[in-house]
């Protein structure tokens, strides 16, 4: 709630007791935020006649390649000292010994890369064309994105820089200081972005344009907003201080150039956005 001095204090436990049960509420809006976009894509996928199987690809793509990129390009030296707990829901004692801890560090340009690889799969496997797969999974992403910011918010994490404003938060599961919600203006950005995107599609439609576009829209839509937000979040890595840049910018570089790329390249070609 808002205190007398403007800011808001932000002092929301990350877990939800239950009875004799444990809710972690990150884990939970990651869940809803993997459902909320399946249901997207189911509904955007039923105009097409191919395997389900798909959602299966994807959700394995997005984890694996969230939590690949999380422990290479975050934090290489702790993993590279805890290979255990790169794919494993656990944690090394001081005794060497493993202890269950659930899963923690996903980072979001991973989970996007390790989706188009597994649809790449999918479609090889399948005879389907690529681009127009990824059109429906580049509407429906950003809800998702946006409800695993929520659980950041949840976490108390991704924080932004301090802050003197007053819409700043006070995270104080971590410290007093005040800050720029960060999370919560990517969480609101991506609910933006996927009404835009939807919307569009429902004027448009998916043959209005060649295969690749709305892919081409929604990296430009996310990939630069994330690289200007990332001037006001705390660094998530410690290695590369010295850079102009953090992980987060560099890592969408690539995502714009593809964006601007995609968006070019489908308003030149002949075929139209289909699957076969």
């Amino acid at each position: 709630m808002a205190t007398p001095l403007g800011y808001i204090t932000w002092s929301v436990p990350p877990d939800l007791q239950l009875g004799h049960f444990t809710v972690h509420l990150y884990g939970l809006l990651f869940a809803v935020g993997l459902f909320a976009g399946g249901l997207v894509v189911i509904a955007l996928m039923k105009q097409y006649k191919t395997s389900q199987s798909y959602l299966i690809y994807a959700f394995l793509g997005i984890i694996i390649g969230a939590r690949l990129f999380h422990c290479v390009f975050y934090d290489p030296y702790y993993y590279l000292a805890h290979w255990q707990e790169v794919l494993l829901p656990v944690v090394v004692d001081n005794d060497g010994g493993l202890r269950f801890s659930g899963f923690w560090g996903f980072a979001s340009h991973g989970g996007v890369i390790g989706l188009m690889v597994a649809l790449y799969i999918f479609c090889r496997r399948n005879n389907v064309g690529y681009l127009a797969i990824c059109d429906v999974f580049a509407i429906a992403t950003p809800i998702t994105g946006a409800f695993i910011r929520l659980g950041n918010l949840m976490n108390s994490e991704i924080l932004g820089k301090p802050a003197d404003i007053s819409t700043a938060f006070v995270f104080t599961n971590v410290d007093n200081v005040l800050r720029y919600p960060a999370n919560l203006y990517e969480a609101l950005w991506y609910f933006v972005l996927f009404a835009v995107l939807w919307f569009w599609y429902k004027k448009k439609g998916f043959a209005s344009y060649k295969s690749g576009f709305y892919t081409g829209v929604a990296f430009l839509g996310v990939a630069v907003f994330r690289f200007f937000i990332e001037f006001i979040k705390e660094d998530q890595e410690k290695y590369i201080n010295a850079l102009p840049l953090n992980m987060g910018q560099l890592l969408s570089i690539p995502f714009v150039v593809a964006g601007v790329i995609l968006v070019w390249y489908c308003s030149r070609r002949e075929d139209t956005n289909q699957v076969r």
